[in-house]
Order: structure tokens, then sequence, then C-alpha cells
């Protein structure tokens, strides 16, 4: 019964998903097949949908946990059902490759595409996509630093300027010493 319930639950996402798929191809009506081509050379080149490959995988181990979970003692048929039904749906990749192409079709002008995609594949542009994770760590780490002295000095300056016009000393003793300030900056 639990099962079924599940499945029912999953069977309806499902179709709603489709119902949206079955509307979106008024919309990539306007957009040529060499606009299309151009925005997949891109999105290869920058690499853009490759975080996604592992959505599948980790929605069949999840679906299995879970069945397995309710229903121990189908394990075993649980596990092959999974899989069979994974395997099924891999072909289904090509739909998000697809609507990533359109997105990127629908802001940058094939031209635009092109000239991205010839960028990507140059070595400076493999150079940017290799270490495009540790400059985003270290432009991550440097925007905390920053911002911790930004609130550091803030809260010194407002203390300062507090004391000054109201004439009461510590105004601002116990205020954020600026870690607390920072680490909303840092986490935007």
């Amino acid at each position: 019964m639990i099962l079924a319930n599940k499945f029912r639950r999953l069977s309806a996402v499902v179709g709603a998903i489709a119902m949206l798929a079955v509307a979106q191809p008024a919309l990539a009506q306007e957009i040529s097949e060499s606009h299309v081509a151009a925005a997949r050379a891109a999105i290869s080149a920058m690499r853009t949908t490759n975080e996604f490959d592992a959505i599948l995988p980790q929605t069949a181990l999840g679906v299995k946990n879970e069945l397995i979970q309710q229903n121990p003692n189908l394990e075993s048929e649980i596990n092959s059902v999974v899989d069979e039904t994974a395997i099924s749906l891999a072909a289904r990749r090509g739909d998000l490759e697809r609507e990533v192409a359109l997105i990127y079709a629908r802001i940058f002008s094939e031209a635009e595409l092109q000239e991205i995609a010839a960028f990507y594949a140059t070595p400076t542009g493999q150079k940017v996509m290799d270490n495009a994770p540790i400059v985003l760590r270290e432009i991550r780490q440097a925007a905390e630093i920053w911002g911790r002295g930004i609130a550091r000095d803030m809260t010194q300056q407002v203390g300062q300027k507090l004391e000054e016009r109201v004439g009461v000393d510590r105004v601002t003793e116990g205020a954020a010493t600026g870690e607390g300030a920072a680490e909303g900056t840092a986490n935007q």
C-alpha cells in the first residue's frame, strides 16, 4: 500500500513535468536549429551541465533507499526495478541539454555563442574552466576577509562617532565585531 502511494505521487510529479515539457516547444520554435547547435557547442565547451550528471544516479539511490526502508523484504526486486528504470531514463539526459541550450540561445545570439565556444576551446579557455573552482574559492575567501574587516571598521567608527555625539563611552560595546555581520555578506 505504501509502495503504491509513493508511485502515485511520483507519477503525479512526472505527469506535471511532462505537461510543462509539452508547453515548452512553442517557445523553442522561435530559435533556429543552428542557434541551438551553437548553444550546445558553447555549453559543451563550458562544461555547463557536467555537474548534473549525478542527478539520475543520486535519484535512483534515493528511491532505492526509501523503498527498501519501507519494504525491506523486497530489496532485490526494488534494486532490479530501480536500476532498469534508471537505465531507461538515461536517454532523457538529452532533454536537459536541449533546455539548457534553449536558455543560452534566448540570452545570447548565435554569433556570441560561437565566440563563447571558440574561446573555451582555446588553451586559455580551458585554463579558465580548469581553474574556475579554485578561483571561486579564493574569491569567496577574500570576500569573507574583506567583509569581516568592513564590519569591524564600521563597528569601531560608528562607536567612535556615537561616543563623540552622545558623549557616552562604549556605545557599541557588545555590538558585532564584524564576524556575524560579515557572514551575511560572504555567504551571498
